[in-house]
C-alpha cells in the first residue's frame, strides 16, 4: 500500500507578498506628526547688559492666569475669555495713556519711520491641572488680539490687511505691534 503525503504549501511565496503589502502599507500611509503652538524666543541679552537693564516695568506687564479649575484672571480681574480680547487690546493700545497701563516709546522703524510702540508684555500663567482645551482658547484670543491690531495698523497705513501684504510691509507692522507673550513655567497648586 502506497502512502499518501499531503502536499506542502510553500511559505516563500507567502513572506514575499506579506512583505510586499507590508512595504505598500508604509508607502501609501502618512504618518500624523503632532502639531504645537509656534512661538519664537526672545533673544538672548547681550553678555554686557547689566541685570537692572532687563527687568521690564511693573504697568508693562498683564498677568493672565488659568486656574485648575479652568477659571480666566487677566489684570487681577476674573473674566470670561469672550473677554479678553479686548482686554489685551485696550492694555497693548493704551488709549488714554493711562499710567497704569504700558508706556510707549518712539522706535525708527527701518522702511517706516518714527512710530509709537507699545512697551506691553502678556505673562501667561497657568496650572498643571489646566485643560490643554482652555489654553488653547486662551491662547487664540491672546494671538487674534495681536492680529486685529496688526490689521488695523495695516489697513491705517498700507490700506491692506496684515496678511496681504508683501514681506517687507508685514516685518515693519510686526515690529510696530510686537508679539510680546511670555509663558511661565506651569505651576502645581495643589503642591505644598
Amino acid at each position: 500500500m502506497a502512502s499518501k503525503k499531503t502536499p506542502e504549501i510553500n511559505g516563500g511565496s507567502m513572506a514575499d507578498i506579506a512583505f510586499l503589502v507590508l512595504v505598500f502599507f508604509l508607502m501609501v500611509s502618512t504618518m500624523d506628526q503632532e502639531q504645537g503652538l509656534s512661538r519664537r524666543l526672545p533673544p538672548l541679552p547681550a553678555e554686557d547688559q547689566k541685570a537692572e537693564d532687563q527687568k521690564v516695568n511693573r504697568r508693562n506687564i498683564i498677568l493672565v492666569k488659568i486656574n485648575s479649575n479652568d477659571r480666566l484672571l487677566a489684570g487681577n480681574e476674573p473674566m470670561d475669555v469672550s473677554q479678553l480680547k479686548d482686554k489685551i487690546i485696550e492694555f497693548l493700545t493704551n488709549p488714554t495713556d493711562d499710567p497704569n497701563l504700558p508706556e510707549k516709546e518712539m522706535k525708527d522703524i527701518e522702511g517706516f519711520g518714527q512710530c509709537s510702540v507699545s512697551k506691553g508684555v502678556i505673562s501667561l500663567q497657568n496650572d498643571r491641572g489646566t485643560s490643554y482645551r482652555k489654553y488653547l482658547e486662551v491662547q487664540n484670543e491672546l494671538v487674534k488680539a495681536i492680529n486685529i491690531l496688526r490689521d488695523q495698523f495695516a489697513m491705517q497705513n498700507y490700506g491692506k490687511k496684515f496678511a496681504r501684504l508683501d514681506e517687507e510691509k508685514q516685518d515693519i507692522v510686526k515690529k510696530a505691534i510686537p508679539s510680546n507673550i511670555s509663558e511661565a513655567e506651569p505651576k502645581d497648586v495643589k503642591k505644598k
